[in-house]
Parts: structure tokens; sequence; C-alpha cells
């Protein structure tokens, strides 16, 4: 059994119990081959319920401090998160984004899903901020559909997307997936910056749908340093 699996086994009946997730649409997510899965990103533990409602494995894009810590709760942090398919990268430094793109874009031709959150970081106040290119020029680059999905409630669980997870009575979280987007329409203009936002913006249109959040046409990270 892979650890994928092994997480999804002993982790996987304790999510149900305390969040008691419902998922919708998740046959829409192809069963074989390069998928991208684009949402929208509420607080921290999105990035451990994801991974956990899918039958395949997502691999997406972490912070590498996940997986530097030393001690007990570090140790099993960067257990879980490698093992449910994160890969640590430095995205603090100068070409982070270009390294996360090139992950991307590796994980895809090897006919896997990545999961990317095109708004960059967490929502700063429960709205859906405008999304960055990369899932744009990933998606034109290799021709992998896309998936959107919408996370709603996780941030109940989690406010302020720190601390440990808490009940919260008579919520539930639920996350739905819609219909693929395929954009091959455009291939070859992953460098033309009027398609890039285009696509982008088609994306995040579709999520929005999903998750009935008001959208706010500015970048999150602007939104936090404001």
């Amino acid at each position: 059994m892979s650890r994928f699996r092994l997480i999804k086994a002993l982790l996987g009946p304790l999510l149900r119990v305390l969040l008691r997730p419902q998922v919708e649409g998740a046959e829409r997510i192809p069963g074989s081959g390069p998928v991208i899965l684009a949402g929208n990103h509420l607080t921290f533990i999105d990035s451990m319920v994801l991974p956990l409602v899918t039958d395949r494995q997502v691999f997406f894009i972490g912070k590498d401090e996940y997986v530097k810590g030393r001690s007990l709760k570090g140790r099993f942090m960067a257990w879980f998160f490698t093992g449910v398919g994160m890969i640590p990268v430095d995205r603090d430094g100068g070409r982070g984004g270009v390294a996360a793109l090139m992950t991307g874009r590796r994980i895809l031709e090897e006919g896997r899903i990545f999961g990317i959150y095109p708004e960059g970081t967490r929502s700063p106040d429960g709205r859906l901020y405008r999304g960055r290119t990369g899932i744009a020029r990933l998606a034109l680059m290799t021709g992998a559909p896309v998936v959107p999905f919408a996370m709603i409630g996780t941030d109940a669980f989690q406010p302020g997307g720190k601390g440990l997870p808490r009940p919260a009575p008579g919520r539930r979280i639920a996350v739905r997936f819609g219909e693929p987007l395929d954009f091959t329409r455009y291939e070859g203009m992953d460098r033309d910056r009027y398609v890039l936002r285009a696509v982008t913006d088609e994306v995040m249109s579709e999520v929005m749908r999903l998750s009935g959040q008001e959208y706010v046409d500015v970048y999150a990270t602007k939104a936090k340093a404001a």
C-alpha cells in the first residue's frame, strides 16, 4: 500500500467524523491523464481535505517550511504532506514562482493531477480574489483540462487559517467540483497576456459560481498588505 493510500485509510474516517464533508461532482475529475484542479483557498486545512476526497492522488506545491520541522509535530506534518502529494518549494525566493510553475508542468506531463489555488494565498476575509495567471500558463503549456473546485465552510473549522481545527456544531464542509474546462483552443498562446488573463478569469468565474463567494477584482496579497 502506498503512503497516500495508507493516509487515506487512516485519516479518511476521522475526516468524515470531524468535518462531515459533502463531496459533489467528484466524478467530473477524469480518471486518467493530466488534470489541473483549481479552486478557492479559505484556510490551511483545505490542503488536507482536498487530497482525502479524491480517488486519484493530487500533487500540489507547498512551503518547504512545512517539512523542515524536527519536533514530533513537524515530523508528522512532513510525513503527512509529502505522503498526500505536497512538493516542497521555497516560494519566498526570487525563483519561487518559476520553480512552482515548472514543477506543476512536470507533474502534468507525467499524466498526474496538479492542484493549485489561483489566488496564490488564503483569502483574508472569505471573499474570492483575483486569480494569478500561472494557472492559465500551465493549462496552455500542457493542454491539461482544468477542473474548478470550491471549498465551502472549511474556515468555520479553522478560523484565520491557524491553530488546530475545532468543532463547529451544526456545520459541515462541502467540496464541489465543476465540469472540466478545455482551453486547447489557445494552444501556443501561453505568452499572450490577454489570453492568459481571459483563461484565468474564466476559471475564477467557475470557482465563484461553485463557491457562492463574493468576487473582488484585486489580488489577495495586495488586500492583505493594505
